[in-house]
């Protein structure tokens, strides 16, 4: 088998190993897909070369290669996904109970399992109903999924919230109702403000937008990944009463369940990562994933990793 492993601050090497065994309640996949994740940035750009290389990857779709002898539910050459970990790679050993089918005639880069039912899940702890004023703040991959998610609600209002217009312009084409610059949202909005605030943008600033914009009694729900530096809470928030969300989940079970919700929503077409997946890579370009993931630039939503 091949697989990328960093060695340094964003840099990669390929390297070959034997084929791995998958244990008793384990299966081998054939990895065709894994997304590269905004989580796994600040590790890119920042690992020690003195320590031992690191294997990143844990968006996995694939095909069965190999089942243990207690994984009976999976079958040589199913197309699968679901959770795991070092994905970078053309084998991936995995839990055969966090997996799901891919749906039909879906291909494998559009239905990745673990970032849309991380979103699913988040989404299902947040009162997004029928007739309710929502609102996506952030709207580069997460942000756009979860407009996605949350527009099937049928909020009476959605807007999306970016400083960058393309990126608003494609919430627009996937159902926000509205899409303003965080410093632009019209007063009208900001008066009555919203039902339920998603934030996806993992940084302080988009905290402090998210938490201007949710109502009294709302909820705000912290769906973006603020794993390094302070994220510092307005208070205000608790002078208005509002209900904060842990958008993040502990809970494999949990994250199980909400993606076959998550991978149904694929099968009927009512979830899409076809305008999300703008950007695709071979094993071997790992780094400029990474590098252009970090440069952001306005044609960038998501890069996946894709066998040949």
């Amino acid at each position: 088998m091949r697989f990328s492993q960093l060695v340094g601050p964003r840099t990669s090497e390929v390297v070959e190993r034997p084929d791995p065994t998958p244990a008793d309640h384990q299966v081998l996949v054939e990895v065709l897909a894994c997304g590269v994740c905004t989580s796994d940035l600040s590790a890119w750009r920042d690992h020690d070369p003195s320590v031992a290389p690191m294997r990143l990857g844990h968006e996995i779709a694939g095909r069965v290669a190999a089942v243990g002898s207690e994984a009976t539910r999976w079958n040589v050459g199913d197309l699968v996904t679901g959770l795991g970990g070092e994905g970078f790679a053309s084998l991936a050993v995995m839990d055969s109970a966090a997996l799901l089918p891919v749906p039909r005639d879906v291909e494998p880069a559009h239905a990745l399992g673990e970032p849309v039912a991380v979103l699913e899940e988040a989404l299902s702890r947040s009162p997004v109903a029928a007739g309710s004023r929502a609102a996506v703040v952030g709207l580069g991959f997460m942000g756009l999924g979860l407009v996605q998610l949350a527009k099937r609600h049928a909020p009476g209002l959605l807007v999306g919230v970016d400083p960058d217009p393309a990126r608003r312009a494609r919430a627009l084409a996937l159902g926000a109702d509205l899409a303003f610059a965080p410093d632009e949202v019209p007063d009208e909005h900001l008066g009555t403000r919203f039902d339920v605030v998603l934030e996806a943008t993992g940084v302080t600033p988009g905290l402090a937008t998210a938490g201007r914009l949710v109502r009294p009694f709302g909820t705000l729900n912290v769906v973006g990944y603020h794993h390094t530096g302070d994220a510092k809470m307005d208070m205000d928030l608790w002078y208005k009463a509002v209900t904060v969300v842990n958008g993040f989940c502990p809970d494999r079970t949990r994250t199980v369940a909400a993606m076959a919700v998550a991978l149904e929503l694929i099968a009927q077409r009512r979830f899409s990562y076809a305008p999300l997946v703008t950007h695709r890579y071979s094993l071997d370009q790992v780094d400029d994933a990474f590098a252009a993931m970090a440069a952001a630039g306005p044609d960038f939503v998501k890069g996946v990793l894709v066998s040949p």
